[in-house]
């Protein structure tokens, strides 16, 4: 399959946003991996502004991934946080710059195995709603095609965020945010103790997550609540649901 035909392919993907009921934290993660893939990045993850313009972590393909969105939040720099400031690309930043805009991400980052970073903004016209950073282990630059492909997918990631009926009514973009938030809380706890009772890593607990999500057609932040609250046991093959 050409890269052309793989790209059509998530477009649509990306498309089932447009229906009324969708599952954000998932939509996020597919936009994340779809972008890893199609860019030939080796991690990625993505931050999101709430209705107050506060950041929050809310996708990410690994675990190492997200802990370094986390550092770049807490310590108040980075290429991402450049990047949804700008709403430009923040793209092919030698190391010598990298090291004197950001010195705690560019270490973070080289001691995470790290060698280039690039961020993307979320952005629909002059509104932007986050960002989302792909880290390469190689020293990697985004020729003009590649630019296009991951700002064409943040693109049309944000207009599926921001649909009319959403952006004619603040408070459901709000409602949807928060739940977010929420359910990234669950999905987060979900996984470490999925993680726990399985002697496994968290990222292969996300992964069992998500998988068993997916075929019983069931949101993620409902089956991480149904992990914590033990009625539901993914340790087992196949799991097995004890009904409240």
């Amino acid at each position: 399959m050409s890269r052309e035909q793989r790209l059509a392919g998530v477009f649509v993907e990306l498309a089932d946003t447009l229906v009324d009921d969708f599952d954000m934290i998932e939509f996020l993660h597919t936009l994340t991996e779809r972008s890893v893939e199609l860019l030939h990045a080796d991690a990625a993850g993505l931050i999101l502004a709430d209705p107050r313009d506060q950041l929050h972590v809310l996708a990410s393909t690994t675990d190492q991934a997200r802990v370094l969105e986390l550092f770049e939040l807490q310590n108040s720099e980075g290429p991402c946080l450049d990047c949804f400031t700008t709403g430009q690309p923040v793209v092919n930043i030698d190391l010598a710059e990298v090291e004197t805009r950001w010195p705690r991400f560019q270490a973070a980052t080289t001691a995470a195995g790290f060698r280039s970073v690039h961020a993307l903004p979320l952005r629909l016209r002059g509104q932007v709603i986050g960002a989302m950073n792909l880290f390469c282990r190689n020293q990697t630059s985004l020729s003009d095609d590649d630019l296009a492909v991951g700002q064409a997918l943040s693109d049309v990631a944000t207009i599926g965020l921001l649909q009319e009926r959403t952006v004619r009514r603040g408070e459901i973009i709000a409602e949807q945010l928060q739940g977010a938030l929420n359910s990234r809380i669950l999905i987060e706890q979900a996984k470490g103790v999925l993680a726990e009772r399985a002697g496994i890593g968290v990222d292969a607990a996300f992964a069992v997550l998500r998988t068993y999500a997916r075929r019983n057609e069931r949101h993620l932040s409902a089956v991480a609540a149904a992990v914590i609250d033990g009625s539901l046991d993914l340790t087992l093959s196949p799991p097995i649901e004890h009904r409240k």
